[in-house]
């Protein structure tokens, strides 16, 4: 390995880490849950702790006779971003597997 590609190899070594601090420092100042497989890379929105509404619960229970759980509009109102990677194939059998 000659000393250029030395070098290249360390350069690439430390942006790896500080590219993946700058990436969760982005993720949580963004309230953004991020969730990545094979299949997709998913980022999804999550309560503010800093919401006067929902004080970071992200919903609340709603008087009445039948009360249910209104959702925050801190997260409910962003949209959730997906990115396919992957195609999952579903699996036809045409014969017993045994």
């Amino acid at each position: 390995m000659t000393a250029r590609h030395l070098r290249a190899a360390l350069l690439l070594a430390a942006a790896v880490p500080l590219a993946a601090a700058t990436a969760a420092a982005v993720l949580k100042a963004s309230h953004l849950k991020l969730y990545a497989d094979r299949h997709r890379i998913n980022l999804s929105p999550v309560a503010r702790r800093s919401c006067p509404d929902c004080r970071g619960a992200g919903s609340w229970w709603t008087g009445g006779a039948f009360p249910e759980m209104e959702a925050c509009g801190c997260w409910s109102d962003r949209r959730e971003l997906r990115v396919q990677l992957l195609p999952i194939q579903t699996r036809i059998y045409d014969e017993p597997p045994f």
